[in-house]
């Protein structure tokens, strides 16, 4: 018996720093790696230890001969990758924290023994951020100040997961451990801009690492966008994950047909939850106003636009195959372009094309209404969106191929616009707007000594979550030999006198303590509903039930 990355591979490699016998690849010392959806294990080289499925954060890894339903094709992905690279060859065994030789302990990372802890805080408590608080934890004996504008902690992991992935939400767990670290301290609830400067937060520690993100959305850029109708699929996933900037009147779900413009992860999981059955999605965390809505939701169709072929779709393979496998949802290929037919026949097997092979396909007519007693979804290739049409609100979008003046007019109440994310400039820290993100040099901020970036901020919004280990290795790694070379600037406030400028400046502040409140209240809530937890949605909720939390003195 061998085992099986799957769906929720978050890529951070966590698996290979166990494995004993060198089967999973792409490492991070290969040169694929980063660029593979996900990672794969060889079945030749498996022995069947199980080490990596203890080890995966998200629940990704199983015994191949127990996979079921959906899952069951992932035997075979893992064992193509090794297919189609027929030069790699079964690696030798490695040394691994369960199969080792015992010598003298090595942490290359960690800082002179006589070096004085370092004070770092980190903006930002999504995966970026907490990789960077984890990397410092584990491999010095930094003290470290979690701060996040909003009053919880988690960010992409919280507020940018759909609900019905939660394997791929249970990276939080793992982040979460270190919420209660004995050198942690949280400071939820205080924005830097608003609450306090840069230059304070500076002044208080020996280096700042800003993992904030990106959360604006790219703009299409076309006649109507504006109307009321037209929104963000950044919207759309902070509304069914209950973001408390998120009002529980976002979406408008009173169109039967819905457009959304790309077919990245995200455009997917906008039109999968859109069509799944509630009922299903009663069992998650949604938020309590998108599963009311969707219980009284017309949407029965979803179309998702791609400028280009299918050869070229932006989701990952497995995204596609979980919207093949939606219960009760029919997924068609628009096939009106003979170059979508033709690019899906002629892919080689393992390509994502090859996928849409056993699809429908049909030349939908979008003068005609979505059928009232089914849900589907329908990849439309080769287009883009022109223009949305309406007086008062979106009634229909657009839609042209490659470029052409002459269009298709798609009949659509909602227009959700899914082309990626954005960084915004922060009060205090340079900002490229060509890039959207903060200049820097291997995490070093330009121009600013003590000063680092992780994350979307760093690189761009690319990459999932397993991608910010990586990226937050090679920031501390900088951060770390700046403070070797006498490169930070001596912080002139201390822990203590942050903790009351916080305080003094943040009304809704939130410390470790309220954070346990609040993560106990909705896991209580939850299982009142028989579901994992019921967020709290909005500011002064998250705040009331952290105040409610026994008081003792703040730490």
């Amino acid at each position: 018996m061998t085992y099986a990355i799957t769906q929720t591979c978050c890529n951070d490699a966590t698996c290979v720093a166990v494995c004993p016998v060198n089967c999973i690849h792409p490492t991070p010392e290969e040169p694929d790696f980063g660029t593979t959806e996900m990672l794969y294990i060889d079945p030749r080289a498996c022995i069947d230890c199980g080490a990596c499925a203890d080890a995966c954060p998200v629940d990704a890894i199983f015994p191949a001969d127990r996979l079921t339903g959906r899952l069951r094709e992932y035997e075979t992905i893992n064992a193509g990758y090794y297919t189609e690279n027929t030069a790699r060859e079964p690696g030798p065994a490695v040394a691994s924290p369960n199969f080792h030789t015992w010598g003298e302990p090595s942490f290359p990372r960690s800082l002179p023994s006589d070096f004085a802890p370092l004070r770092v805080a980190v903006v930002g408590t999504g995966p970026a951020g907490m990789y960077a608080a984890e990397d410092l934890l584990l491999h010095t004996n930094a003290e470290v100040t979690l701060i996040d504008r909003l009053p919880v902690a988690g960010g992409l992991v919280r507020y940018g997961v759909a609900p019905d992935h939660p394997a791929t939400k249970g990276a939080g767990e793992t982040f979460a451990r270190f919420h209660s670290h004995p050198r942690v301290r949280m400071r939820l609830g205080v924005e830097i801009g608003r609450d306090v400067t840069a230059e304070e937060l500076a002044a208080h520690h020996d280096a700042v690492v800003y993992a904030v993100g990106a959360p604006a959305d790219r703009r299409l850029g076309i006649p109507g966008e504006d109307l009321p109708g037209s929104v963000s699929a950044t919207s759309v996933v902070s509304w069914y994950n209950a973001h408390p900037e998120t009002g529980a009147d976002a979406v408008p779900l009173s169109a039967e047909r819905v457009v959304v413009v790309g077919n990245g992860n995200v455009a997917l999981d906008v039109a999968r939850v859109l069509v799944t059955d509630p009922a299903a999605l009663a069992g998650t965390d949604i938020a309590d106003h998108a599963l009311a809505a969707l219980s009284g939701s017309r949407v029965r169709e979803v179309v998702l636009l791609g400028r280009r072929g299918p050869e070229h779709a932006a989701y990952t393979a497995s995204e596609l195959l979980a919207l093949k496998h939606l219960p009760d949802v029919d997924l068609v290929v628009d096939d009106r372009d003979p170059r979508t037919g033709a690019a899906i026949d002629a892919a080689a097997a393992g390509e994502k094309a090859a996928l849409l092979r056993d699809v429908a396909r049909e030349a939908v007519d979008w003068t005609r209404p979505p059928a009232p007693d089914r849900r589907r979804i329908v990849l439309r290739f080769h287009s883009a969106p022109a223009e949305a049409l309406g007086t008062d609100a979106v009634r229909a979008v657009r839609v042209t191929e490659d470029g052409s003046e002459a269009g298709t007019e798609i009949g659509a109440e909602l227009l959700v616009r899914a082309i990626g994310y954005r960084g915004v400039a922060l009060p205090g820290l340079p900002f490229d707007e060509a890039t959207g993100t903060v200049p820097h040099e291997a995490g070093r901020i330009s121009g600013m000594p003590g000063g680092y970036v992780v994350g979307w901020i760093k690189r761009g919004p690319s990459g999932g979550i397993g991608a910010n280990r990586a990226c937050a290795e090679e920031t501390v790694g900088t951060l770390l030999a700046d403070a070797v070379a006498g490169a930070l600037p001596k912080p002139t406030g201390t822990s203590a006198e942050f903790r009351r400028l916080a305080r003094s400046r943040s009304k809704g502040l939130v410390d470790a303590r309220g954070l346990a409140a609040i993560d106990r209240t909705e896991r209580a809530r939850g299982r009142e509903a028989g579901r994992p937890r019921v967020k709290l949605a909005t500011v002064p909720e998250l705040v009331a039930a952290a105040r409610g939390s026994r008081r003792r003195r703040p730490v």
